[in-house]
């Protein structure tokens, strides 16, 4: 089904940061002025806004558009209400221990289902298969090599982000996977949970 000018703009937004309207109406085959006016639509709704950005030298501030808290929310939560409830639930009638074993637990199922689904024989492969793997789980990734040889797993998205602001194990327990499957050194270098837009990975061989 075709996507509607609004939902392209939201996920142009979503994965590849605040845009200009001119650089959207590239993107989405229209008019500067026209991606401008719809952008003015969406702020009115509440999904967009616009930061003025200075540049060098006496030019006039660049328009950056960027997310809101409710722009971001058109995008999966994974039932983000009732998962905080249900988390601090059990933290407060069985213990932090009860937690803690249902995040062993869903990373020895997630470790089983990865290494079925990340096999290929080079690290980039492999990389490229998680990547694939998380974009189907709902976290909207990517990956490539970098310049310096290392290779970076991007996630636009985190679906489970109200379980992993009540809990940094879940967030932890990822990072963990990530190393087994890809049998790599794997460092998280930005992370949604400390503001960044997204969460990003570098990986490098052992």
């Amino acid at each position: 089904m075709r996507q509607s000018p609004a939902n392209r703009i939201l996920l142009l937004i979503k994965t590849e940061g605040p845009q200009l309207a001119s650089t959207l109406g590239e993107r989405l085959g229209i008019s500067s002025e026209a991606a401008r006016q719809q952008l003015t639509k969406m702020a009115e709704e509440g999904l967009v806004e616009a930061v003025s950005e200075a540049t060098a030298g006496r030019g006039r501030p660049r328009q950056l558009w960027s997310l809101t808290t409710t722009g971001n929310q058109t995008f999966p939560d994974g039932h983000a209400e009732l998962t905080t409830t249900l988390l601090t639930t059990l933290v407060s009638q069985l213990g932090q221990s009860a937690l803690d074993a249902v995040i062993s637990a869903r990373e020895t199922e997630t470790l089983k289902r990865y290494r079925q689904e990340v096999d290929a024989p080079d690290m980039p492969s492999r990389v490229r298969q998680l990547a694939a793997v998380r974009t189907g789980e709902g976290y909207m990734a990517d990956s490539w090599q970098e310049a310096d040889g290392s290779l970076l797993l991007v996630e636009n998205h985190c679906p489970i982000c109200a379980a992993a602001s009540v809990c940094a194990g879940f967030c932890r327990s990822e990072l963990e996977t990530f190393r087994a499957v890809l049998g790599a050194k794997v460092e998280r270098e930005e992370h949604i949970l400390l503001g960044a837009r997204r969460c990003a990975y570098r990986i490098t061989p052992l």
